[in-house]
Formats: C-alpha cells, structure tokens, sequence
C-alpha cells in the first residue's frame, strides 16, 4: 500500500509540473501591470486560491464533466480572458488603481486556472483513485515551482512586452483543444475532422490579429 501511494503521489506531481506551464504563463500574464510589491502578492493569493479551487474540481471531475456544454462555455470564456490580457498591455500605468488591480489579477488568475485546468483535474483524479487527500499533497508540493515558474516569466515578459502575444497564442490554443474535447460538438468534428484540427491555430490567428486592431486604434486615438 505504501508503494502505491507513493507511485500514486509521484504521479500527480508529474501531472501538476507537465500541465502546470500554461498556469504559470497566466499567473505572469495576470499580475505583469501591478507594481513590484503587488506583483508578489497576486501571484501568491493567485495561486493559493487557483489550488483550492483545483482541489475542488478534482473532488467533482467525474460530475461536472457530466454537464453538457461544459468544456465549449469553458473555451469561450478562456479565449475572452486571453485577449483582455493581450490588449491589456496597451494600458497606461496612471490609470491602474492598485486595490482593483490586485483584486482583478488574482481573480483572473483563479479564473482562467480553473478553465485551463480542466485536463489537469481529469489527469490528477485519475491517478489519485478517488484519494482527495493524495491530490492535496500533490497539488500543495506543486506551488513553489509555479510560482517561481511565473516570476521567471514576468521578468522575460518586462525585458520583451511583444512576448505576451506568444502567451495568449497559448491560451487561444488551449481554449481551441476544449471546444474540440466538447461531447455534443462530437459530431461535427467527428464529421469535419479538419475542422477540429484547424480550430486552435485559427483561434491563434485571430486573437493576435484582434490585439494588433486594438493597439492600431488606440494608437490612432492617442495621436494629437
């Protein structure tokens, strides 16, 4: 029993580390407009609530999975956040009051782990066999390495700003796998193969061409 405990724990921390790069690039992407100290403090309360609310969808996985248009909802609401974080770079730092943008990042942060965990909750309560308290301790040991993961990447993200596009494209990606992974779209993938195989990199596309409309009329908007 004890071996397979431990090979059960092994197991999600493996999880949590290959799926957890993507959270990482959201705490970054989240918190990069806060100044310094509040930057520490959205990526720690971020991460600290995205886990609890891991924890909590993996108790539930196999119900809400169950619950048709879960996983298209999930994607739209994943590609609408990805492209508030891309235009979001355009904002000028006097008009981000602090309090709100604390509150804002973290909850973003919580947000869009939730959504883009989905596969993550599937993965880690497969291989805990129904043992919530092992997806704890997987989870719990997890958090330093995302959060030192996130800082990485805010520093690349100060140095090089264009590089958030390649985060969003991410997200946009992400957002496209779920709509795919959508049982009562089936279907018409199912029908139209090319169509889910394409899906993801349109939405890539179109996320980035979006930001790049954005920023072109807020530049024509701020010409004297």
């Amino acid at each position: 029993m004890e071996q397979e405990f431990l090979m059960s724990l092994i197991m999600i921390i493996g999880i949590d580390l290959l799926l957890g790069g993507d959270n990482a690039i959201v705490i970054a992407m989240a918190s990069r407009n806060l100044p310094p100290k509040q930057r520490k403090k959205a990526v720690i309360l971020g991460t600290v609530f995205a886990i609890g609310v891991r924890i909590m969808l993996t108790s539930v996985a196999v119900y809400l999975f169950q619950i048709p248009f879960v996983q298209l909802i999930g994607g739209i609401l994943l590609l609408y956040i990805a492209y508030h974080l891309i235009v979001g770079t355009q904002e000028k730092e006097g008009e981000i009051k602090s309090h709100h943008s604390l509150r804002k990042a973290v909850q973003t942060i919580v947000l869009a782990d939730m959504l883009m965990g989905m596969d993550n909750v599937i993965a880690v309560a497969g291989a805990a066999n129904g043992q919530t308290f092992l997806v704890v301790i997987g989870l719990l040991i997890s958090i330093p390495i995302m959060i030192w993961g996130s800082n990485i990447i805010l520093k690349i993200l100060d140095k090089y700003p264009a590089l958030i596009y390649i985060g969003g494209g991410m997200l946009a990606y992400t957002a496209g796998k779920m709509i795919i992974h959508e049982h009562k779209l089936a279907p018409i993938f199912h029908t139209h193969p090319s169509m889910g195989v394409m899906l993801p990199y349109l939405l890539i596309l179109f996320l980035i061409l979006a930001g790049m409309i954005y920023q072109r009329i807020e530049k024509n908007e701020n010409l004297p």
